[in-house]
C-alpha cells in the first residue's frame, strides 16, 4: 500500500488520539520510582486507556511470525533497546534508565510516542545518553517541512547522536502512522541529505531514534520481542507522531 495522506479531519482525530498518547506517558513516567514494576507500569497504562475510551494499538499485535503482543505498553530497561514486555518479577532500581513506548487508537485513527526516564538519580553517561537522544528527535523534527527528504530527516538523527559520540540502531526504523499503526513509509534514523522520499503536506510519520551508547548492532531475545544491545551496553528511545503540514511539523503527540 502506498502512502495515504490526510486531510485537517483525520489530522485533528489523530491529534485527539495523541493527546491520549501523551497523558498515558505522563501517568507512567510519574511511577517510574525505584521498586516498581514493570508489570505496574502495564497497569497504569491499561487503566489510563479505559478512561479514555480508546484501544491499544500493542495488545494482541502480530506483524508475523512472533507471538501477539502481551502487554499495552513496552518497557526496555538499560540495555533493552525497544519492546521489552512488562513482568512481574522486573523491578525498577536507582539509576536505571527506561525506555516507555505506547501507541492507541481513538475513532478508529492511531498515534504513537516513546520516552526514555531516569529512574532516581542517574550516571552522568546515562544523562548525556538521553539528552543527546531527546536532541536527535528534535532536530529530526525541525526537518519536517514540505519539499525536505527522509534522507534529510535521518541525517539529522545519525549526525546528531554521532557528534555526541553515540551509535545509531539500523535494524528498527520508524513508520507512516494514521488508521494503521504502521503505514508506508518506512522512516530510518539514517540517510543522505537531499535523498529519499520528498515530504508531502498530509503525510504522517513516526519519528523514533534509537541511540546506544556503545556498538550499533542489536539481537532479538527468545520471546521474539525483545531487542537489546548485542554489547549489553546502555540505549534510549524516543518517538513522537509528526504530521507534515504547509504550517511546518505539527507534533500531534505533544502535551
Amino acid at each position: 500500500m502506498g502512502i495515504i495522506l490526510k486531510n485537517r479531519q483525520e489530522l485533528d482525530k489523530m491529534r485527539a488520539a495523541g493527546r491520549i498518547v501523551h497523558a498515558v506517558l505522563d501517568a507512567v513516567e510519574a511511577a517510574c520510582l525505584p521498586g516498581v514494576t514493570t508489570a505496574e507500569l502495564n497497569r497504569i497504562a491499561a487503566r489510563e486507556i479505559a478512561r479514555a475510551k480508546a484501544r491499544s494499538a500493542f495488545l494482541g499485535y502480530r506483524p508475523g511470525g512472533v507471538p501477539p503482543y502481551p502487554a499495552v505498553l513496552c518497557t526496555s530497561i538499560n540495555a533493552t533497546v525497544v519492546h521489552g514486555i512488562p513482568r512481574t518479577d522486573e523491578i525498577l532500581r536507582e539509576g536505571d534508565i527506561i525506555g516507555v513506548d505506547f501507541a492507541c487508537f481513538k475513532d478508529d485513527y492511531c498515534a504513537d510516542a516513546a520516552r526514555t526516564i531516569a529512574v532516581g538519580v542517574i550516571s552522568a553517561p546515562a544523562r548525556a545518553l538521553l539528552a543527546a537522544t531527546r536532541e536527535c528527535l528534535e532536530r529530526a523534527i525541525r526537518e519536517c517541512h514540505p519539499g525536505q527528504r527522509l534522507g534529510d530527516v535521518g541525517h539529522a538523527i545519525e549526525s546528531c547522536a554521532r557528534s555526541h559520540g553515540f551509535s545509531i540502531v539500523r535494524d528498527f526504523v520508524g513508520h507512516g502512522i494514521g488508521r494503521a499503526m504502521h503505514e508506508a513509509p518506512s522512516v530510518p534514523n539514517y540517510g543522505t541529505p537531499g535523498l529519499g522520499l520528498r515530504l508531502k503536506p498530509g503525510m504522517v510519520i513516526a519519528i523514533e531514534p534509537m541511540v546506544n551508547v556503545g556498538r550499533a548492532d542489536v539481537r532479538v531475545l527468545s520471546d521474539g520481542w525483545t531487542v537489546v544491545t548485542a554489547d549489553r551496553s546502555l540505549s534510549a528511545h524516543v518517538e513522537h507522531t509528526v504530521a507534515i503540514t504547509d504550517d511546518g511539523p505539527r507534533v500531534l503527540t505533544a502535551a
